[in-house]
């Protein structure tokens, strides 16, 4: 299989980047120079590198529109929403700066006498980190941060969908004054040769940001070693709409939740539940919500909604949509003039929002991942049901309760099986809080009190001879 990288801007169709992929063997080499920068970068103190960290932050702002037009050419996302991500990325990094000294302190143990006892957390080496397209920065600096700081060095396999992202993050890093090799980037189109190199013996841990077939290749392909693989994978998130709410408010929220960068992100609403006593006036509120969005090329302004990823996610999106159709589900999408631009033109991945009703779970879009704009709508008739069909999947990344029972609402998402729950919220990684997948959603955790922890392990002391 060829491991050239090509990327295609979803919107034209057109080759904006092309690579010949990094080859194994020059994959090894970039993994024993990650060694070797390794074994002198550890040494630095955490201020010489939180100061790197943060001069790159600077210059990355001082950049933002152009990483933010690279990030829409690439990947499709509208331009007016590209440098949020940039921005968000900052302050996820910031975040992690200020917990940085916190997370990698020496932990004491109980005092012994004649003894001095430790545990302290030491950085693991090199370490791979294979990002996602759809968040290129924002799950990127979820691993690099925390990895960087804790002193290892870093080999970056950026989506052959964002590769321009890659070369610009190590561009930033080097200007601030990373030294040399701490920040490799290798361009890997074939899924096989990611295998290969994950098997490097260089590499001491891997991070990755995708989907779950994904996530499990990379389990497979290590088995054999003993290497911590850690996974932030898809989801199938979930939101029940209870009767007491306002109507309004929460379908402008899950329409956005939903429809957001075309409904690919992981924590993107992917089926609503809501109680039968407003499911109409709900269904027509969440209508009247998509009449306002736009869909159309994604470096203009005005566009909310640009192309999806690929041609292949298209027609996997669409099959979702007709299974549901096939077995009874009704589109109901709003007339809506800017929609038919999904049809009007040859050029681009373009698949229009669609709402769907009268949606049950032997539909594959209420059970797999869609990511894609897609808004199934099913109607329940009580909070058990809910909660019930809400668990009925094997994703549990997020999921959300709308109400203004606060009490009943923190009482349903108790019985959540996912890492993150809402009320009245969703679509939201929080910094300081922990980033995890339940079930087939991930294996490890970002962010939060516990972001340091993949890129450290622990070291027991114990130091005989201390006088008291």
């Amino acid at each position: 299989m060829s491991n050239q990288v090509n990327t295609i801007n979803p919107a034209t169709h057109e080759v904006i980047y092309t690579h010949p992929g990094t080859s194994l063997a020059e994959a090894a080499k970039i993994a024993a120079a990650s060694k070797e920068a390794f074994e002198s970068y550890r040494s630095l103190t955490l201020d010489s590198k939180k100061q790197i960290i943060i001069r790159a932050l600077d210059i990355m702002s001082s950049r933002i529109d152009e990483l933010a037009k690279d990030i829409t050419l690439q990947m499709g996302r509208p331009i007016r929403y590209c440098a949020g991500e940039i921005k968000t990325a900052r302050l996820r990094a910031e975040h992690l700066l200020d917990i940085a000294e916190e997370s990698l302190n020496d932990l004491p143990g109980k005092p012994e006498e004649n003894f001095r006892r430790m545990v302290k957390r030491v950085p693991v080496g090199p370490i791979l980190i294979a990002g996602a397209w759809n968040y290129p920065y924002l799950t990127t600096v979820n691993a690099l941060v925390p990895a960087l700081l804790a002193g290892n060095s870093v080999i970056l396999r950026p989506s052959p969908q964002v590769p321009l992202f890659g070369d610009r993050l190590l561009e930033i890093f080097t200007e601030a004054g990373l030294p040399a090799n701490v920040l490799q980037v290798v361009h890997i189109g074939s899924l096989d040769v990611l295998d290969e190199v994950a098997q490097l013996p260089e590499i001491q841990s891997i991070s990755f940001t995708g989907s779950t077939i994904g996530g499990l290749r990379l389990r497979k392909a290590t088995a054999h070693q003993v290497k911590p693989v850690h996974l932030e994978l898809g989801g199938k998130d979930p939101a029940y709409v209870r009767p007491d709410v306002d109507v309004k408010d929460v379908a402008e929220n899950l329409v956005d939740g939903a429809i957001f960068n075309s409904g690919q992100s992981c924590c993107s609403v992917e089926r609503v539940y809501v109680h039968e006593k407003i499911y109409d006036q709900f269904v027509k509120a969440v209508q009247e919500e998509l009449k306002s969005y736009k869909l159309g090329d994604p470096l203009h302004e005005t566009t909310t909604t640009g192309p999806v990823i690929s041609a292949a996610a298209k027609k996997n999106i669409q099959s979702h949509i007709d299974d549901a159709l096939a077995k009874g589900a009704i589109d109901i999408t709003p007339e809506n003039a800017t929609f038919s631009f999904a049809k009007n033109t040859e050029k681009g991945n373009w698949l229009a929002p669609v709402v769907l009703a009268n949606v049950d779970h032997s539909m594959v879009t209420m059970k797999e991942e869609t990511f894609g704009p897609v808004m199934p709508i099913m109607k329940v008739s009580s909070d058990e049901e809910a909660v019930s069909l809400m668990n009925d999947c094997t994703y549990g990344l997020t999921a959300s309760v709308w109400t203004k029972d606060i009490a009943s609402g923190e009482n349903l998402i108790d019985k959540l099986e996912a890492g993150t729950v809402f009320i009245n919220r969703c679509d939201y990684p929080a910094p300081d809080l922990a980033w995890t997948g339940w079930k087939a959603s991930g294996l490890g955790c970002t962010l939060g009190p516990r972001a340091y922890d993949g890129f450290t392990k622990l070291k027991s002391y114990h130091i005989k001879g201390v006088s008291a």
